[in-house]
């Protein structure tokens, strides 16, 4: 009896776990196809452009991110198919059925959401709690499954003959006899942990050291400056700073050996720029503004600009600056 009382209190409680997790993920899919359709690519607010700005300090699998964002129509696909899979997983977890086939599932999608995007967040470290806490989640409700208001448990009661199988036990509800997979639960246990004390460290210095939040500043890369056919050219690649709005650039300047000016853009003469002479290679697209050049967080392209006074261009040595709305300069040299 004491047994059974434990037994109830313990599926309440996971009941309140596997109702709030399984919104989670649900509510994505409801929010990008229900709410508002943010799988259209060419609408502002597209998922495919959210995902690109996971790329450059993804963990691990930043390969694949950026063969997606330089592949649209692949990626398309794939983020259809991330939206459908939260949705089947987070509605199957909320109504309890198949929980712990679904519990994987939510292991797994909280472990990729941690690689990708661990490290955006500017304020609580949004990305990585949700990802650390999914792998945490996902882990208990494995262990513990659906037996209080659950499809599962009326499945059951029900007792169809595939509910007292020994694979609806694992996949579905049940009563399992852990106790000879202890020390496997343990080592489960333990790459939870690290993965959380070695993620927070690795995105944020957050268990020695000094703090760092890559999501607060902007910072651009520059590279392949070059000086061809009297134009300018160079690669830029934003790399830090908040996800939902872009850097503004409102300064291009190039400077010879001397520290004359060759080339001296504002923020009016950035918004005006054609888009012809920036070249994007992912799909969240750097574009002119209303009011200056506008890079958003994982965009990168080339950028052609055509030098007026043909006859400055004798010296073998060169500075690029590129100026942010917000002070920031990066430098690069020829």
């Amino acid at each position: 009896m004491q047994h059974q009382k434990t037994f109830n209190a313990a599926s309440i409680a996971a009941l309140a776990l596997r109702l709030v997790v399984g919104w989670t993920y649900f509510s994505a899919f409801w929010r990008r196809l229900i709410l508002e359709n943010k799988l259209i690519p060419e609408e502002a607010g597209y998922i495919g452009e959210k995902f690109n700005h996971f790329l450059p300090n993804a963990l691990g699998i930043k390969p694949l991110i950026e063969y997606l964002v330089t592949h649209p129509d692949t990626l398309w696909i794939n983020m259809v198919a991330f939206t459908i899979i939260e949705g089947i997983v987070g509605l199957a977890m909320i109504l309890g059925l198949f929980t712990r086939l679904m519990s994987v599932g939510i292991f797994l999608l909280a472990f990729g959401i941690l690689l990708a995007s661990g490290w955006i967040g500017t304020t609580c470290l949004d990305e990585w709690q949700i990802g650390i806490l999914g792998l945490a989640s996902g882990f208990t409700l494995f262990l513990t499954g659906s037996s209080y208001l659950s499809l599962d448990a009326y499945l059951m009661q029900k007792n169809f003959r595939f509910t007292q199988t020994k694979w609806f036990k694992i996949l579905g509800s049940g009563e399992l006899n852990l106790l000879p997979y202890k020390r496997i639960l343990l080592v489960v246990v333990t790459f939870i942990i690290g993965m959380t004390l070695f993620t927070n460290q690795y995105f944020h210095g957050g268990v020695f050291g000094t703090l760092h939040n890559k999501s607060v500043k902007p910072k651009l890369e520059i590279s392949n400056l070059k000086m061809e056919n009297n134009q300018m050219s160079f690669d830029v690649f934003r790399v830090e700073g908040v996800d939902v709005y872009g850097s503004f650039l409102i300064g291009i300047s190039l400077q010879d050996a001397s520290g004359k000016y060759l080339l001296q853009l504002n923020g009016c003469d950035l918004s005006k720029l054609s888009p012809q002479i920036i070249k994007n290679h992912y799909v969240a697209k750097i574009k002119p503004g209303a009011h200056s050049l506008i890079i958003p967080l994982g965009a990168k392209a080339t950028i052609k600009i055509p030098i007026v006074d043909k006859s400055d261009l004798q010296n073998d040595h060169y500075t690029l600056t590129l100026t942010d709305i917000s002070g920031l300069a990066w430098t690069a040299h020829l």
